[in-house]
């Protein structure tokens, strides 16, 4: 298969009926499924196994530091490998890594050699490979589907992925570490090592065509230029890297205010991984109507209201110590969360050239998720200084900001589908 796309954009006057996903895509959603589950299982155990180390609110965070820290560190590099090598050989590339690093980690644990620092070691690795397969996952996305079902393509996407990371793999996760931390991290590697496999069926070729070649540095300082300049994408990554520094100084803390008989909610390990559930629940809901929501609210109004549902999500921990009235919060925002991924995400495939996307989406993500590492250690400072619930509280303040710049929005450029390039610069 060539670089660039040659399905039928949105507005082409021969396309007479919906085209369909096709199977490609079915074979790369069932390898993302697999890879989110391995995902989702490793992010309950790696805080959990922590948790059985230290008491230490900031070295527990420094887990949640490691994982996230390569998105500030090796997002651009990811995107210009995602335009210069096969997308899908990205992919497989880097699951094999994660498979194999989770395998050295539980080794470790089977002769007693572990430690917080091993823990870290492997979150970082983990993390780097992330940043290479997400970045060229969601690149890869416009070279498998027609460009007018980008929105059901990433709904359903978003919807599986979900599932597996957040609802199916956070309580499974919390019960592989009640029953010991050399299943809860073999059980993730096994999954990652499985979606080679899948990912292998996936067929064709995802190398985009490119004019010449050019330097490392050039690749990056124009996907740099392209975001940049384009004020509407620029706008909304900046908007996702405060909400994800908001969710990461809560997300990072949580453990120590869930688990454990002295806890303020009270829980159990498995406990805990079913808490986290709630948001997944919220999520998959929001990801599969995130087409009809966008239809019916547009996508102006759509975004506005997943602002507030986010604030709820990071803010529900201050609001009460009832784990029902937590969960019933993290519902709402996973159903926002997921309503603006879908909406932006694919947004932003249909306005960036192909032979673009990894650079800008490595881009966009460097400015969305190099904040997280940063709020995970904030949420693990405040933590110590001012307590749990001041973390929460703090940081539902702070993404209620965010209603500010989404109401200078330009609300014409935000509904035009792309097509032009320019609509938004």
């Amino acid at each position: 298969m060539s670089g660039s796309s040659t399905w039928p954009r949105p507005d082409d006057p021969h396309t007479g009926s919906t085209p369909p996903l096709g199977g490609r895509f079915w074979r790369l959603w069932g390898a993302s499924g697999l890879s989110n589950l391995a995902d989702g299982v490793l992010k309950v155990a790696l805080p959990l196994a922590a948790l059985r180390l230290t008491d230490s609110p900031p070295l527990i965070a420094g887990v949640t530091f490691a994982l996230t820290v390569p998105w500030l560190l090796c997002a651009l590099p990811a995107g210009a490998l995602a335009d210069r090598v096969d997308r899908r050989a990205a992919m497989l590339g880097a699951n094999l890594a994660r498979g194999l690093a989770l395998t050295a980690l539980a080794l470790a644990l089977a002769s007693g050699t572990a430690s917080i620092w091993t823990l870290y070691a492997v979150a970082l690795c983990v993390g780097v490979a992330e940043t290479v397969y997400d970045t060229a996952a969601q690149s890869i996305l416009p070279q498998v589907v027609p460009r007018v079902r980008l929105s059901a393509a990433n709904g359903r996407l978003h919807a599986a992925e979900l599932t597996a990371q957040q609802f199916v793999g956070p309580p499974l996760g919390g019960l592989l570490v009640a029953l010991g931390l050399l299943t809860a991290f073999a059980a993730p590697a096994g999954l990652w090592l499985v979606a080679v496999g899948a990912l292998v069926t996936v067929g064709g070729r995802y190398r985009v065509e490119r004019a010449a070649p050019a330097t490392l540095r050039a690749d990056i300082a124009e996907g740099l230029r392209f975001l940049w300049g384009h004020r509407l994408l620029r706008t909304l990554a900046v908007m996702v890297g405060v909400s994800n520094f908001a969710t990461n100084a809560v997300f990072a803390v949580l453990v120590l205010y869930a688990v454990g008989p002295d806890s303020a909610l009270g829980l159990t390990e498995p406990g805990y991984g079913v808490l986290m559930t709630a948001a997944a629940v919220g999520s998959l809901l929001g990801a599969l109507g995130a087409e009809r929501i966008e239809r019916l609210l547009g996508r102006a109004w759509s975004l506005r209201l997943t602002v507030l549902a986010s604030a709820l999500l990071v803010g529900a921990p201050a609001l009460s110590t009832s784990p029902y009235a937590v969960a019933a919060g993290f519902l709402v925002g996973g159903v926002g969360i997921a309503v603006w991924n879908v909406i932006t995400v694919s947004l932003r495939q249909r306005t960036v050239p192909d032979a673009l996307l990894g650079r800008v989406n490595s881009a966009y993500r460097l400015l969305a998720w190099g904040t997280m590492p940063l709020g995970a250690a904030t949420g693990g400072l405040l933590a110590q200084l001012l307590g749990l619930r001041a973390v929460f509280a703090v940081m539902a303040l702070l993404v209620l900001t965010l209603l500010v710049p989404m109401a200078r929005i330009d609300r014409a450029a935000l509904e035009d589908d792309g097509a032009s390039g320019d609509g938004s610069r």
